[in-house]
């Protein structure tokens, strides 16, 4: 199964063009403190400086400069979106097999609930807990993570309760095992490619929730670098400074592109249908 996907992947020019792009983003952010001499906060020349062999991209509105800046960003918009869409992954698996395998009052709690949570626009989330927390890492990691974890839930939910009439979903019963074992050990192993397709779709929507938050100044506060706050600060002065609007814009539009290129090639190698349609929520 695994081989057959692979070859499938490898004949996807679209696909592996995804993965080198998504790859490079990828490498880039967890190498950034050490590619470029800079402080992401320094003030290494004067304002508005254009590229130039010293500063490749120019420097922003204080002089700081802005490849140090583009690349650290990265770092930090993908870092927030990961951890926040992982939680997602792992609270909306454990609660979606949980929903599926026992049923009755626990699957109509957690339906209940994950129904009134997409009741509730996103925005209105977002305009709640972010103020009312404080605005920070850790609380717009939670808000990630409460945006996409009702999504999730679904899609496992729906996925498991194909699973559980299975002969060895009946077998691990009659041998005894615990609840947590069956879920752990017949359900996990047979959802485990959904939730990877699943989380590389959060991932991506993720980001671009990241950087818009930034951007509308309720996400990554400054001087922390982030691509959606660094469009924000250049907006202003596009028309005589563009490289600080064009250049997060084509990270922040590369990555979002080559993630969904890669999720939609994996999906269809493995046959899934999470690629179309099963982001909702």
């Amino acid at each position: 199964m695994l081989k057959k996907s692979g070859k499938r992947i490898l004949r996807s020019p679209v696909t592996m063009i995804g993965i080198a792009v998504l790859t490079a983003h990828m490498a880039i952010a967890a190498l950034a403190p050490w590619l470029t001499p800079y402080g992401s906060s320094e003030l290494a020349g004067m304002p508005f400086e254009p590229p130039s062999r010293e500063f490749w991209l120019g420097t922003d509105i204080l002089g700081r400069d802005y490849l140090t800046r583009l690349l650290m960003g990265g770092r930090i918009t993908i870092s927030v979106a990961l951890c926040g869409v992982f939680i997602a992954i792992v609270a909306g698996a454990f609660f979606g097999l949980a929903a599926a395998w026992h049923g009755g009052m626990i699957d109509e709690v957690i339906m209940r609930l994950v129904d009134t949570k997409v009741a509730i626009p996103s925005i209105l989330l977002v305009g709640v807990l972010i103020p009312g927390f404080g605005q920070s890492v850790p609380v717009l990691i939670l808000v990630i993570a409460l945006v996409y974890v009702s999504g999730v839930i679904r899609t496992v939910r729906a996925l498991a309760l194909t699973i559980a009439p299975q002969g060895f979903v009946t077998a691990a019963v009659l041998r005894g095992e615990s609840n947590l074992s069956i879920m752990c050990r017949e359900f996990l192993p047979n959802v485990l490619d959904l939730l990877c397709v699943e989380f590389a779709i959060r991932m991506s929507s993720a980001i671009l929730l990241v950087s818009s938050l930034s951007f509308l100044g309720l996400g990554i506060s400054p001087p922390t670098p982030d691509w959606g706050l660094m469009v924000s600060e250049g907006v202003g002065y596009i028309h005589t400074d563009p490289w600080l609007v064009i250049y997060p814009s084509i990270a922040l539009s590369t990555l979002v592109v080559a993630l969904n290129l890669t999720t939609e090639g994996v999906a269809n190698a493995l046959g899934l249908d999470a690629a179309r349609g099963m982001t909702k929520g």
